[in-house]
């Protein structure tokens, strides 16, 4: 059992984030919990290494105490991803937090098709960030921009796509795994491999594996977590 000191030092917790739970959430149980349960201090430091929306599970990397220090270091790092494509259909989103928009037709999409257009987004390319993230623009983050319903110009990015396979085709429906850079979207991804077969996508499903060396088969749930700590001291 690790001590309130040990949590201070600092530690860094594998923690498998559930769906509908935002990260923040996630930080603040275990902050809580933490000072609840072991006794540290309220104004302890603890923070994420990288947010996952709340329609992703999979692994958040909480830092704890004098760790807190290395969350730039390791928000750097590769990431994992594995998740579910929609094939013939679009979301203002990018993925299940909005409606459909528009239907586009798939009879011309095959396997040969789907595993060719995947070599596209292999290597360094441009990505324009979902209208609905937490980015900001002018000082408001483009979400409240779009649920506003106003109209904003995203610049594109650089990012990196180091591995994208395909693991599962059931039309409509294309399961992944992608390694990629910092500063990646997937729900960007979504969209743009279904536009780039001349038809749609959105995210339907997705979890992260692994940040750098660490893996979410590491990982714990909040609530176990939780229920692992001492009771109140």
């Amino acid at each position: 059992m690790k001590t309130v000191e040990d949590y201070l030092d600092g530690q860094i917790l594998l923690i498998d984030k559930p769906l509908n739970w935002t990260s923040f959430q996630a930080v603040n149980k275990l902050k809580y919990a933490l000072i609840n349960k072991l006794g540290l201090p309220k104004k302890f430091k603890i923070g994420h290494a990288g947010t996952l929306d709340p329609l992703a599970t999979g692994l958040l990397l909480v830092c704890t105490g004098k760790f807190t220090k290395r969350i730039t270091e390791l928000q750097g790092q590769a990431k994992e991803y594995t998740g579910t494509f929609f094939i013939g259909a679009t979301t203002p989103s990018y993925d299940l937090e909005t409606e459909i928009d528009n239907t586009y037709p798939t009879s011309h999409i095959d396997e040969s098709l789907i595993h060719e257009t995947v070599k596209q987004f292999l290597g360094e390319i441009d990505q324009k960030p979902p209208i609905y993230s937490a980015i900001k623009k002018d000082g408001v983050r483009l979400y409240e921009h779009a649920r506003a319903g106003e109209t904003v110009e995203i610049a594109f990015r650089k990012t990196t796509i180091h591995e994208f396979e395909i693991t599962r085709i059931s039309l409509p429906e294309i399961d992944f795994r992608v390694v990629c850079s910092k500063g990646t979207y997937i729900r960007s991804l979504a969209y743009d491999f279904g536009k780039a077969m001349n038809s749609g996508s959105h995210l339907t499903a997705l979890r992260r594996t692994k940040i750098g060396d660490y893996n979410v088969i590491d990982g714990i749930d909040v609530t176990a977590f939780e229920d692992s700590l001492t009771t109140d001291v």
